[in-house]
């Protein structure tokens, strides 16, 4: 078949190798889905993409997500990625939003300065965590009962829980049990001293993937995405804040999140640092 092109990008990130590394096809409607699935698999990133026409009404393009085990119906770290490179390749929106098609459905994304955000999708589950999940999440994390300050399903597709703790440092000493842990997915917030920690974010996040082919992910827009619907909804977070993540990995990944009207919008920046072209 004939070649296609593809790039690689680091997103949420301001210069290379400090993100979430992406890769993109370009016009891969060719493809078929076990090329997709294969190629995903091959590249052992945490998230693949595969730019194509769109087929619902007012979409500017369409995006089918990978990882190396099984295809996601949204996440977002690949939304901004995909977008950046749907855009550097010559990509013009209809209207003034880019309107991105995915399993999910549309999902509206802006240009904000020098930085891409999207509209956080709705919640698929929200509310209390079970008791014995709590605990299981307390122990597998090796944390005292009291540790967790704050607890909420956060699941907007891939099925995140989150738990809040009290200081970014303990955050940042998590040695997490995979053994105990498996089977969801666990995000991990807590805010920012000022004092000792500096005033470049708010929060600390880990976004946890026990038992997937990555531990844990480098920075995870689903997960702050719906981090921010919990936190802002409840009065935990403010209506606009900088999430650093990536921190225990070398990364240094910055997510901007605001609240406009009823939206709350998830950006950040992305490089591009590999341009060619696959053959498969």
């Amino acid at each position: 078949m004939p070649s296609l092109a593809f790039q690689q990008v680091d997103v949420f990130a301001a210069s290379p190798l400090q993100g979430n590394p992406l890769a993109v096809v370009i016009g891969a409607d060719a493809l078929t889905d076990a090329q997709m699935a294969a190629f995903a698999n091959w590249t052992n990133l945490s998230e693949t993409t595969f730019l194509l026409r769109p087929r619902a009404a007012g979409a500017d393009y369409r995006v089918r997500i990978f990882t190396p085990e099984r295809e996601l119906p949204f996440a977002g770290h690949p939304t901004l990625g995909s977008c950046h490179v749907w855009l550097a390749s010559g990509g013009v929106p209809q209207a003034g939003a880019i309107v991105q098609e995915c399993d999910a459905g549309l999902v509206r994304i802006r240009r904000d300065g020098g930085m891409l955000a999207f509209a956080a999708p709705p919640l698929r589950r929200a509310g209390a965590v079970e008791a014995g999940l709590l605990a299981r999440i307390v122990r597998g994390l090796g944390l005292a009962p009291d540790a967790v300050v704050a607890s909420n399903w956060v699941d907007n597709g891939p099925g995140w829980v989150a738990v809040m703790l009290r200081s970014r440092a303990e955050v940042l000493a998590l040695k997490p049990d995979p053994l105990v842990l498996g089977g969801f997915l666990l995000g991990v917030v807590a805010p920012w001293d000022a004092a000792a920690d500096g005033g470049d974010a708010q929060f600390e996040v880990r976004a946890l993937l026990p038992g997937a082919n990555v531990a844990e992910d480098p920075v995870t827009g689903s997960l702050n995405a719906s981090l921010a619907q919990w936190m802002i909804g409840s009065g935990l977070a403010p209506d606009a804040y900088v999430a650093c993540q990536g921190t225990v990995l070398g990364r240094a990944g910055r997510v901007h999140v605001r609240r406009i009207g009823a939206d709350i919008w998830v950006g950040g920046a992305t490089v591009t640092c590999i341009s060619g072209t696959l053959t498969l």
